[in-house]
């Protein structure tokens, strides 16, 4: 790893703490920081949009990649794929300690009853395996397995959307703009694999033609 990669990651994880950091700050008044009136919500929210921010520049590395050449880039998707998953568990653990104070019986009937809710939980579930697979160990040990069950990110982050658009009542601009960049990064791939696709299909049929014999026309003497 080259010092300008290192330094790079230095400032990626100082940027991926900085939305903790400052909660921390607000939490204890400090510099005259408050988290206003509902001091629990607003923890939920922040936590909440840092993790689809870091959802979505997480699904922003490899259309970057592929369309620069810069491919260390790699290096920092796994790094804003587990601090997605940080924030995402701090997200779930205030709901579960601070604004449902470990009711269980409350907290079973929002994920059966509350869709918000639903998908959000089904978000952090398949979150879990994601991030447990994130060595360099196990991603070669699973081979081509290790791609197929990280798919499972595009399918979190449209939860992530879902979530956020139904929580919110009135105003869903907001909601509305983590749409719209999603589509565009999941039709970004889309209209990748087609491309890829028929590249493949036209290399086997070159192929195929090849290997076919040729017959030569003989004349009549």
């Amino acid at each position: 790893m080259t010092r300008r990669v290192a330094f790079i990651k230095v400032l990626v994880w100082g940027a991926c703490l900085a939305p903790f950091a400052l909660l921390v700050l607000r939490a204890n008044g400090i510099w005259s920081l408050s988290l206003g009136a509902n001091p629990v919500q607003e923890v939920l929210h922040v936590c909440g949009k840092t993790t689809l921010n870091l959802l979505l520049l997480t699904l922003c590395i490899t259309p970057i990649r592929r369309s620069t050449g810069i491919n260390r880039l790699i290096a920092f998707r796994r790094l804003l794929g587990l601090f997605a998953f940080f924030y995402l568990v701090l997200h779930f653990l205030v709901y579960l300690f601070l604004d449902r104070a470990m009711e269980w019986g409350t907290i079973v009937d929002d994920v059966a009853e509350r869709p918000y809710i639903t998908v959000g939980f089904a978000a952090l579930l398949m979150m879990i395996p994601l991030a447990a697979t994130s060595t360099n160990a196990l991603q070669r040990r699973l081979g081509r397995n290790w791609a197929r069950l990280h798919r499972l990110v595009y399918a979190i982050a449209v939860l992530g959307v879902v979530h956020f658009w139904w929580q919110v009542k009135l105003d869903v601009a907001e909601p509305l703009l983590y749409a719209v960049l999603l589509t565009v990064l999941l039709g970004v791939r889309v209209n990748h694999w087609r491309e890829t696709t028929k590249k493949r299909r036209r290399a086997s049929v070159d192929a195929k033609t090849s290997m076919a014999p040729t017959y030569q026309r003989v004349e009549p003497p």
